[in-house]
């Protein structure tokens, strides 16, 4: 379904009984970050995932020029439970999904009735701070010094998408049949020009949009309950920016994935889900 919020429509859709505890998933940067698979294990919660503007199939424009910063993005999150009429809603992020729901426990507090991230940081994309570390350089040099694919051509940017989420992987993480398989579900569900492919699967937008302002220092104004998730072996995201998330934000668990890396691959869904659970309850 297409939700209009914030002046944009974003294609969302549920899983579950309204009647139930909802809890939004914002993803990084498509609906498809959380699996169908796992969304639909979070029996007993009213779960909402949405694809974010230009990007799956929600209003797109043009994400190499973006008309919108980073509190838009919020804006369009703290739309969605409101126009479905769920009140306080449990939020979890993922990814650069993270940053829009860490900026939505700020700056909308009494929508957010818990906060989960995963494999998120504290910080925006560029430089990160000096107590932060950044993208493993052996992973940048493997991502972006191969060639490109024909992003208009469905079999080249799977087999790309697949080798990228088999270097983000970590040791316990690499499924080639489900990588596969979600490449190909983004690659049919996005717009037919490059560019939409390219923010589809590797958010450029992110690359693009204005941040500012910081908001790391206000980490310890989250009051809702924090849950969050990272894996031990994240070439992206690496786990030290799990745990200063966990350390800044008042009353934070951290939950520590051993030899997962930037991904949430099908051997941890048992654990998500019940961390999950437990935490949304």
């Amino acid at each position: 379904m297409w939700i209009k919020v914030n002046g944009v429509e974003l294609c969302a859709q549920t899983f579950g009984d309204p009647a139930d505890p909802p809890v939004l998933l914002v993803g990084g940067v498509t609906m498809l970050s959380w699996p169908d698979e796992l969304c639909a294990a979070l029996a007993g919660r009213y779960v909402v995932r949405y694809d974010l503007r230009d990007a799956g199939r929600s209003t797109f424009v043009d994400p190499d020029d973006p008309g919108y910063d980073l509190r838009d993005l919020v804006s369009d999150a703290a739309g969605l439970p409101a126009a479905l009429h769920l009140g306080r809603t449990h939020v979890a992020g993922i990814g650069v999904g993270g940053f829009i729901a860490q900026l939505l426990a700020l700056d909308h507090p009494d929508q957010v009735a818990s906060l989960t991230l995963v494999s998120t940081r504290p910080v925006a994309p560029g430089p990160v701070d000096p107590d932060l570390p950044d993208h493993s350089p052996e992973l940048m040099g493997q991502l972006f010094g191969r060639p490109r694919p024909d992003w208009t051509d469905r079999d080249s940017v799977v087999d790309y998408m697949t080798e990228s989420a088999r270097l983000m992987s970590g040791s316990r993480g690499f499924e080639e049949q489900d990588a596969r398989a979600a490449a190909g579900a983004i690659f049919d569900r996005a717009g037919a020009t490059a560019a939409a492919q390219r923010a589809s699967h590797l958010g450029t937008m992110f690359a693009a949009i204005d941040c500012r302002p910081r908001w790391r220092e206000r980490l310890g104004e989250i009051t809702a309950p924090t849950l969050v998730i990272h894996g031990d072996e994240d070439p992206f995201f690496p786990h030290r920016s799990g745990a200063v998330l966990a350390a800044e934000i008042p009353g934070a668990t951290l939950l520590t994935l051993p030899g997962i890396g930037h991904s949430l691959p099908r051997v941890t869904w048992p654990t998500i889900v019940d961390a999950l659970s437990r935490h949304t309850a």
